[in-house]
């Protein structure tokens, strides 16, 4: 059979495609003659043969010939018969005398194979033959090849360095207290280039639909996934939108709560109070305060703040704070009432 190339390549005779693809990584960085340079000939041998046994096992012609005549049958050299003369075929039906019938053996350069599993077009002349003294020739390759990040990790683990990803561009989503309290759709409209299947670039307009969840807050990030530019040898950006507030007139947002500020008169702070308030979502609220309106006082109305995101059937609070008009003045008349009525 001449030589075996399943022991060549270490794998078994049932070796799937995926199997021979793991070996001959493995095999070709650990024999490369630049990664050897104390025994270079042997490693030029070695690389050469493993090259050659993958172009055979990996292509199913080649590889159903070699399993049925061998290395001989499949380089052309008949099988000896002896119904024939000697050194030929002597009629075998799938010779016809200078090889299979139908089929030539024609291996690829151990460099082309090397360059599509590593995605290197190398600087030398890795031929099946052809250098000084019907060698192979063989060029200076970078070792920094050998130790880049993405062909550590052991044997076996190397793999054709990946593009680069592009970094994400972010976007400002202002958004008004009601669209975060309720929820809201928003789509964007966004101009990209993207590239055709010849490599040529063309400018196409998108939507983007975002939808505001309730609850959500400032700070909240939504990500459209390389939605960017696109470009040869580059993973497109993700486009993030990054959520902002509008400022509110009546309302300001703490967490959960929402705050707002009501101005009463001293009178209304010492004999109670009707708070009146529009929610968000136009819901009307009248609210009693019988309590003394101290400053500093903060009357809490539950369940009226905003939705919690992840449980939005629940609500933080509505805090009312008071800002207190006090008279500028009083007159004598007043103050004596004010002392009689409160007691001091």
């Amino acid at each position: 059979m001449g030589v075996d190339y399943y022991k060549v390549l270490q794998v078994d005779r049932s070796a799937s495609d995926d199997d021979l693809k793991k070996a001959y990584r493995k095999l070709a960085m650990k024999w490369h003659p630049d990664k050897n340079p104390s025994n270079k000939k042997e490693a030029e041998a070695k690389f050469k043969q493993i090259a050659e046994a993958y172009d055979v096992l990996s292509d199913p012609q080649k590889r159903a010939v070699y399993d049925q005549y061998g290395e001989d049958g499949l380089k052309g050299v008949p099988p000896p018969s002896p119904a024939g003369p000697s050194g030929s075929a002597g009629g075998h039906p799938f010779f016809n005398g200078d090889g299979p019938a139908s089929f030539r053996f024609n291996p690829r350069s151990a460099d082309d194979i090397f360059a599509e599993f590593f995605g290197f077009s190398s600087p030398f002349n890795m031929g099946m033959g052809g250098g000084q003294g019907g060698g192979p020739r063989f060029g200076m390759f970078p070792n920094e090849i050998f130790s880049q990040p993405s062909y550590t990790g052991g044997e076996g683990s190397a793999n054709p360095p990946r593009p680069q990803k592009a970094a994400p561009i972010e976007n400002r989503l202002l958004c008004s207290l009601e669209d975060l309290y309720k929820g809201a759709t928003k789509k964007m409209k966004i101009s990209r280039e993207i590239l055709d299947s010849n490599g040529r670039t063309a400018s196409v307009e998108e939507i983007l639909t975002i939808n505001i969840k309730p609850g959500w807050k400032k700070g909240t990030k939504i990500t459209f996934p390389e939605k960017g530019n696109e470009a040869p040898g580059i993973i497109a950006a993700d486009i993030v939108f990054i959520v902002d507030e509008k400022p509110h007139e009546v309302f300001t947002r703490e967490g959960n709560d929402l705050i707002m500020t009501q101005k009463i008169s001293l009178a209304e702070a010492l004999t109670g109070y009707n708070a009146q308030v529009t929610t968000l979502d136009g819901r009307h609220l009248s609210i009693s305060i019988n309590s003394v309106i101290h400053p500093g006082y903060e009357e809490v109305v539950p369940k009226e703040g905003m939705p919690i995101p992840k449980e939005p059937s629940k609500k933080g609070n509505l805090r009312i704070k008071f800002n207190i008009k006090f008279p500028s003045r009083l007159t004598a008349e007043q103050r004596a009432g004010m002392k009689k009525l409160l007691g001091s």
